[in-house]
């Protein structure tokens, strides 16, 4: 387990400044939900820390190092990602198998085998399906095999950028519940965007609420049931998802 720390996090994308001054940190073992309306900067944040972005201002740390020293192998050994669309982050050429044996194989891992077995197990996937291609299976296999992807190189710490927005509520259920108890054998910190309060009360420890490409307010898991939330935009983000939630 390794913390996640971010400090004066700053981004722009040409005259647009969509990070200003970004601060938190995740605790080893954490679950930390940013939560926000589209555009707020949520996604960007991941993108910068994993240096999916680069041209940023700031310092993001994993453990005690910081990303921008990594080297390439050592960060993805680290740090792994999901990402929101599981059509979109397979190749749809590329089997099962060939994507995850592609980390394994260019950070010269030899047991690649028996490691992709145990991912797809961990996913709770038949060992099979490495020799389907993404058209053959569901969005939710397909998020779970994206899942796969992230667990082969057995990271510390993942992003998860809206890993269920892109499926049915049924699936989102199995997925969200995959990612507990995934979270729970194997000690991951997690740092995870979602634009849904519900989720964020499943799975997160704590949460920053975001606005503007800053952050308004960081509260407990409880906040969002029991109050707690001091600034107006935090009170009302909250307030309209509870009134979302009753309504349906």
């Amino acid at each position: 387990m390794k913390s996640v720390s971010i400090r004066d996090l700053s981004v722009s994308f040409g005259a647009v400044q969509v990070l200003h001054d970004v601060s938190f940190d995740v605790t080893p073992g954490e679950c930390f939900g940013l939560v926000g309306e589209s555009g707020s900067g949520k996604s960007t944040i991941l993108r910068c820390a994993s240096r999916l972005t680069d041209g940023w201002d700031g310092e993001v740390r994993i453990g005690d190092a910081s990303v921008r020293e990594m080297p390439v192998r050592e960060r993805c050994r680290t740090l792994q990602m999901v990402f929101q669309d599981p059509y979109g982050s397979l190749h749809p050429r590329h089997s099962i198998r060939g994507a995850l044996e592609e980390g394994l194989r260019v950070n010269g891992i030899s047991d690649r085998e028996e490691r992709m077995a145990q991912a797809m197990r961990d996913v709770g996937l038949p060992v099979s399906f490495l020799d389907r291609y993404p058209h053959q299976l569901s969005g939710g296999q397909r998020q779970r095999v994206a899942i796969a992807r992230a667990l082969i190189l057995e990271p510390d710490v993942l992003f998860l950028d809206e890993p269920t927005s892109a499926l049915d509520v049924s699936v989102q259920a199995e997925v969200l519940n995959l990612l507990v108890r995934l979270q729970r054998e194997k000690g991951f910190t997690y740092l995870m965007v979602s634009h849904d309060l519900a989720v964020v009360d499943h799975m997160c420890d704590r949460f920053a609420i975001m606005q503007h490409g800053r952050i308004v307010e960081v509260l407990d898991r409880e906040a969002i049931t029991r109050g707690g939330a001091t600034q107006p935009y935090a009170k009302e983000l909250i307030a309209a998802s509870l009134e979302y939630e009753t309504a349906i």
